[in-house]
């Protein structure tokens, strides 16, 4: 019996230094954004708010060994235009590439998540995407499950893109919950990905704007962005920081 209570103990004990810390952590960055946001202009900040208005962590993007850069940057272009987050990137055989010309500064306005410690990393990608409640929706033209227009968003959606020549991997296509296509009407078989990227996030978030589902960023996920949008903004964000461990040694 006493190792019982002194288990619920450890327990309780544990979750209340959690708790501190992520109090600490939040106050830390809040105070940081505090700090660093008096060397940026009114009119960045106030274009922060705007595009943070509609940024969603309700779809995201999952790309399967994408090796072309120009349609890989493409898509982080699409995804910042149309206002989603997250990018996951799985590299299998290839490594992702960015053309800074075509991305034109956008991947600095998004998170990357990258999956290339094994030697086939999907299963981790979508292990970890389950895990966070996403559905996982796999891009097939040869699949007649769902169209932009017809696919359920009442619950998040992680849509997966693969390689044009290949499409995605079996495992892929297995472990999907849905299957979406684009309808086409020419002889071509399929869009290319930045265009099927570019299309389909385009109609999905529309369709989300016009819904009634929660798509927004919490209130914690949004500080969390303009501090990260903040130190991407400064050139000489490590010296501004040294500068607010100097007036703030707790935070250390």
């Amino acid at each position: 019996m006493p190792n019982i209570f002194f288990n619920i103990f450890v327990k309780i004990l544990a979750s209340y230094y959690t708790t501190l810390n992520t109090f600490i952590l939040k106050e830390k960055e809040q105070k940081l954004y505090e700090f660093l946001s008096n060397y940026i202009t009114d009119e960045r900040k106030n274009r922060f708010e705007e595009v943070l208005r509609y940024r969603t962590r309700h779809i995201a993007i999952v790309l399967e060994d994408i090796y072309q850069s120009h349609n890989a940057s493409a898509v982080l272009r699409s995804c910042d235009l149309t206002g989603v987050q997250d990018v996951h990137i799985i590299e299998n055989k290839w490594v992702y590439d960015i053309n800074p010309d075509i991305v034109v500064g956008s991947v600095k306005w998004l998170d990357l998540h990258k999956y290339n410690v094994n030697e086939f990393n999907t299963p981790e990608a979508f292990d970890l995407l389950h895990s966070k409640g996403y559905k996982i929706v796999a891009t097939c033209p040869h699949q007649n499950d769902y169209t932009p227009d017809t696919l359920p968003l009442d619950q998040p959606i992680a849509v997966v893109f693969g390689t044009e020549k290949t499409g995605l991997t079996d495992y892929a296509l297995e472990h999907a919950d849905m299957y979406v296509q684009i309808p086409m009407h020419g002889f071509t078989e399929s869009f290319n990905i930045s265009v099927s990227a570019a299309l389909l996030m385009y109609t999905l978030t529309q369709r989300l704007h016009k819904s009634d589902i929660d798509w927004h960023l919490s209130e914690e996920e949004k500080q969390e962005i303009r501090l990260d949008w903040t130190r991407k903004s400064l050139n000489r964000v490590r010296t501004f920081e040294n500068k607010f461990y100097e007036l703030y040694p707790e935070f250390k």
